[in-house]
């Protein structure tokens, strides 16, 4: 259920610079930063990207590299 809540989160509530469709591969990349570090953020509105973008400093290696990647497209 977490899972179906955060890509639906993902991919209705990007903010323009993550306006692209996350794949299967990049959303689990950042599940576990979400449940360690955005799990208490409501999703929509982008709020799920931010959180994991002002954590930046936190985020595991594949996390903050397919974030990098979603922000140059």
């Amino acid at each position: 259920m977490l899972r179906i809540v955060l890509t639906a989160a993902l991919l209705c509530g990007a903010t323009a610079v993550y306006a692209q469709e996350l794949t299967t591969a990049q959303r689990d990349a950042c599940m576990g930063d979400y449940e360690k570090l955005c799990k208490s953020v409501t999703p929509g509105g982008g709020r799920i990207i931010a959180c994991l973008a002002k954590q930046s400093d936190k985020l595991a290696p594949a996390c903050k590299k397919v974030l990098a990647e979603a922000e140059k497209k």
